[in-house]
């Protein structure tokens, strides 16, 4: 696996040298107590990087965006967020499950923003019958579309004249602020709690945080530790999720760039399509003719790549660890497998 191309999820990077060493040199304390030096370095650098009073270290973004709802929502609560959304479809129901939590969703816009005219026909009344409609929660980047500043902002003053709160689940923000040439801040002000993950594409082996106000974060510490979100020695993790926020930062656009280089040498490739509009950050996704998708992945795999690819459609997710050359090999194998006598006799 350490040879290989893996392009299957910006998730997939590995700490380089000078991460490790950062990680091997933090100095320690013990986190449930709030005496972890490198945590709370961490947490203070973050929740003023994105305009907010405080932010919690935590082990994941599932968990990061499950305490943000547990802490925003009481049981018998709704949150509002998008059909196709991680915190709704792939989080495992842990609002429902261990919240009581109840999801009213709907579909996503053609660019990856949710209709607030829909939205506010699902407030619910004030009324016995009903669930209270407590919060609406956002994504952005989403499937790596990004939502403009000024959407975020105008959902920002719905949010406060329907009375909700509003929460971004922000695991890839860092691309979408990238994109969007803005600062992590001119997103993050615009939310009354984020999540931001730190392994993705900004790098690091583990690690999510949650900003909001100083009250939420002094709740949501407890509901981390409900959750089993506390950890002891996390300093050798925070010092990993500094560097990401510094130097992962620094480097986005390079996958930004890599990924619109991948995107123009695919386009031409038989029997498929690079859907459209949908490359703007670190994705590429390509939408295929026939049903083909694991035989691309199992293909690829006998060439050194990793792909995600299933069905009639294939994603592919630019970071840190695939070069320029790596583009171009992938590229290569792609043009080869649609022009193969093999896939030309399966789609026969």
């Amino acid at each position: 696996m350490q040879n290989m191309i893996d392009v299957r999820s910006d998730t997939v990077t590995r700490p380089d040298q000078k991460m490790r060493q950062s990680m091997m040199d933090a100095p320690v304390g013990d986190d449930v107590y709030g005496d972890d030096p490198s945590v709370n370095a961490l947490q203070e650098y973050a929740a003023k990087l994105l305009g907010h009073e405080a932010a919690l270290f935590m082990p994941t973004g599932t968990q990061s965006n499950l305490v943000a709802l547990l802490t925003h929502c009481q049981r018998g609560d709704e949150y509002i967020v998008g059909a196709d959304a991680h915190t709704y479809k792939y989080e495992g129901g842990g609002a429902a499950a261990l919240g009581g939590i109840q999801p009213q969703t709907l579909a996503f816009d053609d660019d990856g923003g949710l209709d607030l005219a829909t939205v506010a026909t699902l407030i619910k009344e004030r009324d016995v019958h009903f669930a209270r409609t407590r919060l609406l929660c956002l994504e952005n980047s989403q499937h790596g579309r990004v939502q403009s500043l000024q959407s975020m902002q105008k959902a920002q003053v719905f949010a406060k004249e329907h009375g909700l709160l509003l929460h971004l689940d922000g695991a890839r923000m860092a691309n979408a602020a990238v994109y969007l040439g803005v600062s992590l801040e001119d997103i993050g002000q615009c939310f009354d709690s984020v999540s931001l993950c730190l392994s993705k594409g900004l790098g690091a082996p583990i690690g999510s945080l949650l900003m909001g106000s100083r009250e939420f974060i002094d709740e949501a510490t407890r509901w981390r530790k409900v959750t089993g979100g506390g950890m002891r020695q996390a300093g050798i993790l925070a010092a990993a999720g500094m560097l990401a926020l510094t130097d992962g930062f620094e480097r986005l656009h390079i996958d930004h760039e890599n990924a619109a280089m991948l995107a123009k040498a695919l386009d031409d490739v038989p029997d498929t399509c690079v859907r459209s509009g949908w490359t703007q950050t670190n994705m590429v996704w390509l939408d295929l003719e026939h049903d083909v998708g694991c035989e691309l992945s199992e293909h690829a795999l006998k060439q050194g790549i990793l792909l995600s690819a299933r069905g009639k459609s294939c994603r592919i997710v630019l970071h840190k660890d695939v070069s320029s050359d790596d583009v171009e090999k992938l590229s290569t194998f792609i043009h080869a497998y649609f022009s193969s006598e093999e896939y030309l006799a399966h789609v026969a």
